[in-house]
């Protein structure tokens, strides 16, 4: 398939101004320290470039050269694969497969409850809202386990969360009474280089990058 005459770089991003997915695979992308061209879309008006390339018309999309991904999981997957410095998965088999499945319930229990504030009717929106707190608040022992979440480095899993915990404050989350080693793990992060040059400007309005 004709790749569109925009792309200029190996790698061209698909990708929403506001988005958690499309910000956890724009952090991999910044903690790999990959160029690419992204090109912002409104998921309600795709443009006709996505159309053809993506049979769900959904972002994120990846495109390097005639290859086409989507899904967060998948691109995220292959980049880490494809760029494999700094690693961010490791090595042993347990301990990847028990990351993926972190990452797979933060896809189907934490994303759809985001969405549902963002795009909800106002009691969809609360219920969520309330759900979302349940489950951050359930999930303070995992953050104290480790530096980073579940692994003592920074990893996927990391690039999964750190875009959720970034919304709180905008998506009117309180973080528990026990919730400061929250805070400490997404400043630790918020600090680098990497996730200040992964924030869309949309993004950046949602929180304060910590001085």
């Amino acid at each position: 398939m004709a790749a569109t005459p925009r792309m200029r770089n190996a790698l061209t991003l698909f990708s929403s101004e506001d988005d958690v997915l499309c910000h956890r695979v724009r952090l991999v992308l910044a903690a790999k320290g990959v160029t690419y061209d992204l090109i912002p879309v409104d998921p309600q008006d795709p443009p006709e470039d996505l159309i053809d390339l993506n049979p769900y018309h959904s972002v994120p999309t990846l495109v390097e050269r005639d290859m086409v991904l989507y899904a967060a999981s998948v691109v995220c997957e292959y980049l880490d694969e494809r760029y494999p410095h700094p690693p961010l998965m490791p090595v042993e088999p347990l301990a990847r497969a028990r990351l993926r499945l972190a990452m797979l319930r933060l896809e189907h229990d934490w994303v759809p409850q985001i969405q549902m504030i963002q795009r909800g009717t106002k009691r969809e929106a609360d219920a969520a809202r309330k759900r979302l707190k349940e489950l951050v608040t359930a999930s303070v022992p995992l953050f104290k386990a480790q530096r980073f979440y579940l692994n003592p480095e920074m990893s996927l899993a990391d690039c999964a969360m750190a875009p959720i915990v970034w919304r709180l404050p905008a998506l009117g989350i309180s973080l528990p009474r026990d919730g400061k080693v929250i805070q400490d793990y997404g400043e630790r992060i918020f600090r680098s280089p990497g996730f200040a040059r992964s924030l869309t400007a949309a993004e950046r309005k949602l929180n304060e990058l910590p001085g």
